[in-house]
């Protein structure tokens, strides 16, 4: 048997529902076989990071290279970085072996509020990694530090979408969701501007979405198909993923990434 494959290159998070964790339950459940090279190990719930231990560049480096030499990976999801010498190790990696379908969320700030990116990190990922992406998946806050400009209009997520591409030479994902309007997202792409609308939906678990939206994007534009249903795809997903209103933890709980897992195996008992 073949499956199509996608490497995750993000940190660890202890409770599951976001990092490394949330985008290999994704992958799997959008049918790709999905490989990690961890960034940092993170100890964290639903209410907040306690600390942060990160890998050395080195260790990384080894990482990515026994996956790109073994199986290579049909697409790549970047994304928590948190230091300029782990950013540094990545483009250099990823330059090297010519990846392909590589789809990064500039994660900066976790959902609970802590900050996961340093001000160094951000210049490297700016200077090196943007350009080797085919798309970047920032919300409202991220796109405003990348773009250098307020957003707080879907006129101005068009802007930005458009400066952010133009500047990294790279399709941008522009989500919604802060307050701009109702959970729609933003494609630029290729000159063009694309409308995803969304419904929000009533539920305050939306702990790991944005690695989930785009482990899902990875996972499909691995499969083959285009950016345009790439997104669709995922977007539906994520969108399934919060409606089966799964409920766990003390703060911003995690979604149920299974939601669709069905067969013998899947299977609790009748009591």
């Amino acid at each position: 048997m073949i499956m199509k494959t996608a490497l995750t290159v993000a940190g660890s998070d202890s409770s599951g529902g976001a990092g490394i964790q949330a985008d290999i339950k994704t992958m799997t459940m959008n049918g790709v076989y999905a490989m990690s090279a961890i960034t940092a190990l993170t100890a964290q719930n639903t209410c907040g990071v306690k600390a942060i231990l990160e890998a050395t560049p080195d260790f990384l480096k080894q990482q990515i290279d026994a996956v790109f030499e073994d199986i290579r990976p049909d697409a790549v999801k970047i994304g928590m970085l948190p230091s300029a010498e782990l950013v540094e190790v990545v483009a250099d990696r990823l330059q090297f072996y010519r990846a392909k379908n590589v789809v990064i969320d500039p994660v900066m700030v976790a959902t609970s509020g802590s900050r996961l990116m340093r001000t160094d990190a951000l210049t490297v990922l700016t200077g090196r990694l943007l350009p080797l992406a085919c798309l970047v998946t920032p919300n409202i806050p991220e796109a405003e530090v990348l773009s250098g400009m307020e957003i707080r209009s879907e006129k101005d997520m068009r802007i930005a979408a458009e400066k952010i591409g133009n500047m990294y030479g790279c399709a941008v994902l522009l989500k919604g969701g802060h307050s701009v309007n109702d959970a729609n997202d933003l494609l630029f792409s290729d000159g063009e501007f694309y409308l995803f609308k969304g419904e929000r939906i009533d539920n305050p678990n939306t702990h790991g979405t944005g690695c989930t939206l785009s482990s899902a994007i990875a996972a499909n534009l691995a499969k083959g198909f285009d950016l345009n249903e790439s997104v669709k795809r995922a977007k539906k997903y994520i969108s399934a993923t919060l409606a089966d209103m799964l409920n766990l933890g003390k703060g911003s709980g995690p979604m149920n990434h299974a939601f669709d897992l069905k067969g013998e195996f899947a299977e609790t008992p009748n009591r």
